[in-house]
């Protein structure tokens, strides 16, 4: 969904620029309330998926902690956001764990391996957190390898051969990620595999996380169906708090990436627009999932449209995307405004090639804009040595 917008503030918008929707976040945010009114479930936001932590005093209005797989994430999420903070990482580092210790309420192990390592230090804690572990379900509807966690000969996750008949020693509580951009009923399908495959161990549980990708935001996605689903769930197994972390579906279409033609090079076929954006440096999940990303005013090439390409700033020969129409001849200096680019951009952007980052900034619901963060030199130079 897009908003108006005033193109006397977009103009005055730098560029490069990512830009957060203030009204668009707050629709969002209103889903996931009712949500959880409606439903027995605890909802975080995960920062693997978007981390601007100036946005979290709006966020944490509504959700009720969040969820980190790092320790500078978990620093991060415990300074700027606060509430229950779940924290999970495929393995962990002897010198990270300490630190870690003191911002979470809850600890979730990839192996059993790593939890032998490390819950000697966690049970001898005056208060310690609650520990779980991340079981594989053996069911994805993910279909890209690079996002599918399920996928054959998966490192995330425990299988249900390697638990036996017996929960180890402290175990609370699963985590169960193995969504991506899903619906209600992929989040069904999920629950009755944990069922299947793990139900022996439910009734020793307090809590089970089912992860991110439960993409509720999007258009079509059946609020109603998820909510019958967890409350079901909840009432057969009434003492297991569901919890769930959402990463795409927060932000999903609550902001765009402006930029501006820099130059023009037509060639036979294709006419490539020169940007001052990089879609490896600035929007890398374009080329991994990969999906082309949608651009304000464009539309898919027809019979006689003049077809332009995206070519990005940086010196890669695969940093471009395409085709596009425009129903208007582009220029230098035109604005090309990419939507739908909160998630999952800012938090993979590199300063690969030195190529400028994009500001970040905030459309406010008066119309107003306000820029948090510029990007220089030094930034670059502190990333590279």
């Amino acid at each position: 969904m897009m908003i108006q917008r005033n193109t006397s503030v977009l103009a005055n918008i730098p560029s490069p620029c990512f830009v957060l929707q203030e009204e668009l976040l707050e629709g969002n945010l209103a889903v996931f309330q009712r949500v959880q009114q409606e439903a027995p479930v605890k909802i975080l936001l995960a920062l693997k998926a978007f981390a601007l932590f100036h946005s979290f005093p709006l966020i944490r209005q509504t959700l009720k902690g969040a969820s980190a797989s790092s320790l500078w994430e978990a620093q991060l999420a415990a300074q700027e956001f606060g509430g229950d903070l779940h924290i999970y990482s495929p393995a962990y580092r002897d010198q990270d764990m300490t630190g870690i210790l003191t911002y979470a309420n809850h600890v979730t192990f990839n192996s059993i391996s790593q939890w032998k390592r490390f819950y000697p230090l966690i049970e001898h804690l005056s208060a310690p957190p609650s520990v779980g572990l991340r079981i594989n379900p053996q069911y994805s509807p993910v279909e890209t390898a690079l996002y599918n966690p399920c996928q054959p000969y998966t490192r995330l996750g425990v299988s249900p051969e390697h638990l036996g008949n017996v929960l180890p020693t402290g175990i609370d509580g699963f985590l169960s990620h193995n969504l991506c951009e899903s619906d209600s009923y992929a989040l069904e399908k999920t629950l009755l595999h944990i069922e299947d495959l793990f139900g022996q161990f439910l009734p020793q549980l307090k809590w089970l996380n089912l992860g991110g990708g439960h993409l509720m935001t999007r258009q079509g996605y059946d609020v109603g169906h998820a909510v019958k689903v967890l409350t079901e769930f909840h009432q057969r197994y009434p003492h297991i708090q569901l919890i769930m972390e959402p990463g795409s579906a927060i932000t999903w279409e609550t902001g765009f990436l402006l930029s501006t033609v820099q130059d023009i090079i037509s060639t036979a076929n294709v006419t490539n627009l020169m940007l001052d954006v990089s879609f490896t440096a600035h929007m890398p999940d374009c080329l991994e999932m990969p999906y082309k990303p949608v651009i304000c005013g464009a539309h898919e090439p027809q019979p006689g449209d003049k077809i332009y390409r995206m070519g990005g700033s940086s010196c890669l020969a695969g940093d471009f995307m395409g085709d596009y129409a425009f129903t208007e001849e582009l220029s230098v200096g035109h604005r090309i405004i990419f939507e739908d680019m909160m998630h999952y951009t800012m938090v993979k952007t590199t300063m690969f090639n030195g190529v400028v980052h994009p500001s970040i900034g905030i459309l406010k619901k008066d119309g107003t804009f306000e820029i948090w963060r510029e990007f220089s030199y030094p930034d670059y130079r502190a990333r590279v040595g």
